[in-house]
Order: C-alpha cells, then structure tokens, then sequence
C-alpha cells in the first residue's frame, strides 16, 4: 500500500474516538498529517492520539477535543480552540454519529431528536465554521459520512435513514456552493462497518453476525478515505454492489421495497 503525503497538513476529524473516525485518524497520522480529534471521551482520545504519535510522522502535532456534536456551543467553542491549534485545517473528516435499531412507533422521541442533533446539525455546524475558513483560504477538503441506510431504507431504520438522508441531500448541494471556492466535499456511505456502532444501535446483538458476508473492515474503509483526500470525488460508496442495489432502487422502487423489507431486514 502506498501511502499518501499529507506531510504539513491538518486534519480535523469528528467522532475520532471510535470508529470510522478513530480509523481514519490513526490512516492519516501514518501518511504524515497533524491531527485534531474531535469525541466527547477524554479517555478514549488521548489513546488515539497517542496512537497517531506513534505511528505518525516525526514532528506532526496531535491534539484533541473533547466537544458534545448535539451541542452547538460546545462545537462553536471547539472549532475556536482547533483555529488556536492550527491557523489551517486542510481536511474536515465529519465522522461523529450513532444509530438505533428500533420499529420507529417504538422509539423514544428524544432519542431521535438527539441523533438529528448529532448526525445532521453537529455535522452542518461543524463544516459551515470550518468551511468558512476554507473559503478564505481558496482550499479544502470536507468529507460527510452518510450511510447506505440513506440511499436504501429497511425496517427498523425510518428514523437512523432520515438523518443520512439528510446527510447526502446536504452534501450535495455544499458540493455544488463550495466547488467554485475551492473546496471539494465528498460524502462517504458505507454499508455495514465492523466498529462499535452496533454496540450501541443493536439492541439484539444480532446484526452483525447476520450480515457477516457483507461487513467493511474499517481500516480497509479508512484507507480510501485517507487515500481520497485532495482528491476531487463526489462519493465513496461501499460496498459497490449496494452503491449499483441503491441506483436499481430508484429505478424499480416497488421492487426495491420488496427486497429491502425481506433481503434487507436483518436488524
């Protein structure tokens, strides 16, 4: 594997302490870039971060956060000390969020308003503070991470499908503003990832093992999403064959209902 030169460059990723977000830190340390950590578990984000000091380049400063994403002052504040840390941040890596499994009649309200908290607004906040700089300076790169689960809705999801489908209809349309300024935004939607996600939205403990055949290694995941960076792409869909599953959906709806009701419900 060839590793990318991210030497001299920032990268601010959200949801680090864990994850997706945890991978992609630990990628982009190993190709040479600064990294902020962004998580609410102090704990947990100083073992990443002195993760990507050992495995990151000589001299490349890490630093972390500890910032609540459903909390908007919190976010605020955090994106003001990052600036303090780095004048640049080159790279925005919006990892942080969580789902639930759960029929969505069954589903206590507050929990859902506290994942469109998290998924959706943490996320446009982050990037509008941190894009607003990025403009000024002509350059950047600001990758989403959404879900399949927003392309392809299946049972036990209405609610966790509703805030990446925000996520994607989001991204879009930043993609489209921000181009002309300089600034590329890539929106990530992955199918199931073997992290700790599920700890929290499994409620059977099930899932994982169910869907075992299709699950994405993170670190595998991470990679290209490191080996993205700077690079001018609209989406990173995997695994490929639900990214072809979610173009047929839209083409045959009646029949994508069928087979996301029965082939897709798993949870």
């Amino acid at each position: 594997m060839t590793m990318v030169n991210l030497l001299n460059q920032t990268v601010l990723v959200t949801g680090a302490s864990s994850g997706i977000g945890k991978n992609v830190a630990i990628n982009a340390a190993k190709s040479g870039a600064n990294l902020i950590l962004v998580a609410r578990n102090e704990d947990k984000l100083l073992q990443v971060k002195n993760e990507c000091i050992r495995v990151g380049a000589e001299g490349a400063r890490h630093e972390y956060l500890s910032v609540d994403m459903s909390d908007p002052q919190q976010i605020t504040d955090g994106v003001k000390r990052a600036f303090e840390i780095n004048d640049d941040i080159d790279v925005l890596v919006n990892a942080a969020g969580f789902g639930d499994f759960s029929n969505y009649l069954e589903t206590d309200f507050d929990k859902i308003e506290k994942m469109f908290r998290v998924n959706v607004l943490g996320l446009m906040l982050m990037t509008r503070l941190v894009a607003s700089k990025m403009v000024d300076n002509g350059r950047g790169h600001i990758f989403n991470v959404g879900s399949m689960a927003g392309k392809i809705t299946t049972p036990k999801s209405a609610a966790y499908a509703a805030t990446k489908a925000a996520v994607i209809a989001f991204s879009d349309g930043l993609r489209l503003e921000l181009k002309p300024l300089g600034v590329f935004v890539t929106t990530i939607n992955p199918g199931p990832v073997a992290t700790n996600f599920f700890s929290v939205a499994d409620h059977n403990g099930n899932y994982l093992d169910s869907v075992k055949n299709f699950v994405l290694d993170p670190n595998k995941l991470a990679w290209e999403i490191v080996d993205t960076f700077n690079k001018n792409k609209r989406e990173i869909n995997r695994p490929r064959y639900m990214e072809l599953a979610a173009v047929l959906y839209k083409l045959a709806p009646s029949l994508g209902d069928y087979f996301a009701s029965t082939l897709g419900n798993c949870k």
